[in-house]
């Protein structure tokens, strides 16, 4: 798909809203039971743009932004300031983080992912834009060193190792990372005076899956 490798500008993000979304089909059954399933494995999130902007040169940046992505038809980086790294936005990122895999003395190609914890349930979600220059990575508790012993692509979130770790040998990662977007909008509609008053455009923002 097409996607320009550049990240929306973080202070403009910066106050934004949105979050997941999942899809869930539910049938009520005769009896008043329920019956549910969802098609999407993975969650897409949804933003709003306009929320974040502070000021005309705000809305001047957006607008750059939005005609060089030719509105929708571009993707695009974009930091979701609730849910941005693999570890708790308090802590600081180490290679033990998040678990991306199990060795088995064959593979030596692994996807980032960070796993979601609540009880006996957890959910791994791809993570395909990392940060470069952020990411970690150990294998059996111990770091590797980026360049001898792992490389990573920070386009599709791809850890390569010089050699496949052992069979049944850990594998995690730290890193930080961005959602691939793209504007869900053909239009940006704004009145200057409307927007000095506190008024701010509607600008969503929908994550496409790569």
């Amino acid at each position: 798909m097409e996607f320009h490798d550049i990240r929306y500008p973080t202070n403009l993000s910066f106050g934004s809203t949105g979050g997941p979304e999942r899809r869930t089909e539910i049938v009520t059954l005769a009896n008043g039971f329920e019956e549910r399933n969802t098609p999407w494995l993975h969650s897409l999130r949804r933003f709003d743009a306009g929320s974040g902007l502070r000021s005309l040169d705000d809305l001047a940046a957006l607008i750059a932004f939005f005609e060089a992505r030719k509105g929708p038809l571009y993707g695009f980086r974009w930091k979701d300031w609730s849910d941005y790294k693999s570890c708790l936005p308090s802590q600081g990122i180490t290679a033990l983080d998040t678990e991306i895999g199990r060795g088995n003395g064959v593979t030596t190609v692994f996807q980032l992912q960070k796993v979601y914890l609540s009880g006996p349930s957890s959910y791994a979600r791809p993570v395909t834009k990392p940060v470069a220059g952020t990411v970690k990575v150990a294998v059996a508790g111990l770091p590797k060193v980026e360049g001898s012993e792992f490389t990573y692509d920070a386009t599709t979130g791809l850890v390569s190792f010089a050699f496949p770790p052992d069979i049944d040998a850990q594998i995690t990662a730290g890193f930080e990372f961005d959602v691939p977007v793209r504007f869900d909008t053909d239009r940006i509609a704004v009145s200057v005076a409307s927007f000095q008053a506190g008024e701010v455009p509607d600008v969503p923002v929908v994550e496409v899956r790569l």
